[in-house]
């Protein structure tokens, strides 16, 4: 008689399936594939948020009893033959195997380190679609060979366990489904006030709630201050630090807090109504502006947080769109915000930082975009004009760096490679170790160069870091005198401009003259290396000039000009580059009131490239003499001074010097009193000397 064939015994495959460890690591294992897909493809919300932590946090609970696991189902079945159900097994061992430890480093990047590894990410992204194409075929293929095992009760007791199973597994991921769900709803953000106060004054009409100044929000609403301010968590996550430290000590980030500023715009809201001063704060206080404190019945015209952080990190990078009128002729968007972003705490900043590093995309796309890489980004502000709805007459260009640039040497069109773009000059390359560094967008540069662009703006205000005593004022007031006399290297644009000043002048003297002849000297000063005109900026109140101290051989001062007095003031008559506005009565605009500016009766300054010329005149002496003191009794009081003659004039030494400052001292006084003391440093641009023999042919 034949032999029947015994069915096999399944009852090791029933107990495996029926396996509690089991159970637990694949609801796990199906949750993190669902989560890790959501997070992948969703777009950014608090429930993705929340499931970036709760993936992270199960993801690392379940590696030991995932890895216990995986070890033994290897043992069991490392002896079977090499079927398609044994490859997809390996295939999916293996890409899970991946999936885990790229999702330990990330973990760990994301808590340790200030930024994930993008090649970690990619590996753990790859990772997840690998294990899901083999895991599943690996399964369905168990259960469609189950289902195919005859009715004996072990095939069905087989099959049954297999349900049971997939019950579990469905259930457990619907439990941790449900959690995330719960925890979303548990969590409340912080609610943002974006109206506008009930008596806020739409004096240029309800569709111009922000005007005179071009600064629009892309809902036409106001905007809670918290949403553009919060710059210090940049340097606090230990993310951005440089960059925060560079920014901290700014012109962007100063520009609300600046006395100057703060008192012109006191002066324009008693005179012009507070509602004008919108104008200005579109550039130099533009969180104040959106959150509607440029108003009636509010004396500071200003918000706390407006003040502090002027152009704030948020504040410029959440500009979407630009136009190159000027006079912030932006719009700006409220970017989303991470949980407890704006919420304080140490365990609120320690998950705000965690999700920001192990959840980017959002933090990148919303700040991070190649506007910024523009000349017409930087227009924006950095152009500006008055027309009549300022001055009550007419239009009127004031300062204009963008213009200038756009139409000087720096920038060639035919060949991109050799223009100098404002980033390239104000926002030099700095070694860094920033998530922020390296760039695949510039020619000459790559994702991994190890630079960030420097967030100090160096330009050319040396007074008033010093002046509000700002950390590490000290430094950047020194930096900005390197960065006026062209003192900076910038290797990335060193092959593109000449070495030297920026500013260099040079003095043209005679090499002889005759005792009682008529000196004529020459100081020829050319804007060599500055990307705009110089001086740039507001010239009523910025000042550029040249001093003039010729001495005799024994040090007699024979000739001067450009020398200040005790009280701060240039002597009149200085040759010196600056503009003299006027208003529509012809009266000069000297208290930087350019609200009531109608044009322009005298300006001074050179455009990139250009040269200028600085002429005087002077006798020469025959006799030297020297200063002695009153001889006798007198007293200290009494004591006067007399000149003897010391001999003939063999020699006069001649030493020229460009000297800048940014306020002019009328405006100081005017605007803090004489008796305050306050005075803008000055610094020396450039020199130059030479000497001139006396005597002879």
């Amino acid at each position: 008689m034949p032999r029947v064939k015994q069915p096999a015994d399944l009852s090791p495959k029933i107990a495996e399936w029926q396996r509690r460890l089991l159970v637990c690591i694949a609801a796990l294992l199906a949750f993190e594939l669902l989560s890790g897909l959501s997070i992948y493809l969703l777009p950014f919300s608090v429930p993705n948020q929340v499931t970036v932590l709760l993936h992270t946090v199960i993801g690392v609970a379940c590696v030991a009893p995932y890895l216990w696991y995986q070890l033994r189902h290897w043992r069991l079945y490392r002896a079977r033959h090499l079927t398609h159900v044994v490859l997809t097994g390996y295939f999916s061992m293996v890409a899970a195997v991946a999936v885990v430890i790229s999702g330990l480093v990330l973990s760990y990047q994301a808590v340790l380190t200030t930024r994930i590894g993008y090649g970690w990410d990619l590996l753990h992204i790859i990772g997840t679609f690998a294990l899901l194409a083999s895991v599943l075929p690996h399964v369905l293929s168990l259960v469609y060979y189950a289902r195919r095992g005859g009715s004996n009760e072990q095939a069905m007791e087989l099959r049954r366990a297999q349900r049971l199973l997939g019950r579990r597994t469905l259930y457990g991921t619907i439990a941790l489904g449900v959690v995330v769900a719960l925890l979303s709803y548990a969590y409340k953000p912080v609610k943002l006030n974006n109206k506008l106060p009930a008596d806020y004054s739409y004096v240029y009409g309800p569709d111009r709630p922000f005007a005179p100044s071009l600064a629009r929000t892309n809902t036409s609403q106001a905007f809670d201050t918290r949403s553009l301010s919060g710059s210090k968590t940049c340097g606090q996550a230990g993310c951005h630090q440089q960059i925060y430290e560079e920014w901290s000590v700014s012109a962007h980030r100063y520009s609300a807090m600046d006395l100057g500023f703060r008192a012109i715009q006191t002066s324009m809201g008693e005179q012009n109504g507070p509602e004008s001063t919108r104008y200005c704060a579109g550039c130099h206080d533009p969180i104040s502006l959106f959150a509607g404190a440029k108003n009636l019945y509010r004396q500071d015209l200003t918000t706390a947080v407006g003040r502090d952080e002027g152009v704030s990190c948020i504040a410029c990078h959440a500009i979407r769109q630009t136009d190159v009128k000027g006079n912030a002729s932006y719009v700006i968007a409220q970017p989303a915000r991470y949980m407890f972003e704006m919420q304080d705490g140490s365990g609120a900043r320690t998950l705000r930082n965690f999700l920001i590093r192990a959840y980017p995309q959002e933090h990148v796309r919303s700040l991070q975009h190649g506007l910024f890489k523009s000349p017409e980004f930087c227009a924006a502000c950095h152009k500006q004009f008055i027309d009549r709805e300022i001055n009550q007459v007419g239009w009127v260009q004031l300062q204009n760096q963008y213009d200038n640039w756009r139409k000087s040497r720096w920038n060639d069109t035919l060949n991109p490679r050799r223009t100098i773009e404002c980033r390239e000059c104000h926002m030099p390359l700095e070694s860094s170790q920033d998530p922020a560094s390296g760039d695949d967008r510039d020619y000459n540069r790559s994702p991994n160069d190890g630079r960030a662009r420097s967030h100090r703006f160096l330009a050319a205000n040396q007074f008033m870091p010093v002046a509000l005593k700002l950390p590490g004022a000290d430094k950047h007031a020194a930096l900005t005198e390197r960065w006026l006399q062209g003192r900076i290297d910038v290797p990335e644009i060193a092959d593109k401009w000449r070495k030297g000043p920026a500013v260099p002048i040079e003095l043209v003297a005679p090499a002889r003259v005759r005792p009682g002849e008529s000196i004529d000297l020459q100081v020829l000063i050319t804007n060599n290396k500055v990307g705009h005109d110089f001086p740039t900026g507001p010239l009523d109140i910025i000042q550029s000039w040249v001093e003039i101290v010729v001495r005799d051989q024994n040090g007699n001062v024979v000739y001067e000009t450009g020398q200040r007095d005790e009280r701060h003031f240039i002597h009149p008559g200085s040759f010196i580059f600056k503009a003299e506005p006027v208003d529509q009565y012809g009266k000069l605009i000297d208290r930087h009131n350019l609200w009531e500016m109608v044009g322009v009766r005298y300006r001074r300054s050179m455009f990139p490239g250009q040269s200028d010329r600085a002429e005087f005149s002077f006798n020469c002496p025959a006799t030297s003499f020297a200063r002695l003191p009153g001889a006798g009794g007198e007293t200290d009081s009494q004591r006067v001074a007399f000149t003897s003659p010391r001999g003939p004039v063999t020699r006069l030494d001649v030493h020229a010097r460009l000297l800048y400052r940014k306020i002019d001292q009328f405006l100081l006084n005017f605007l803090f009193g004489e008796s305050s003391g306050i005075t803008s440093p000055v610094t020396v641009v450039s020199q130059d000397s030479t000497s001139i023999a006396v005597g002879g042919n």
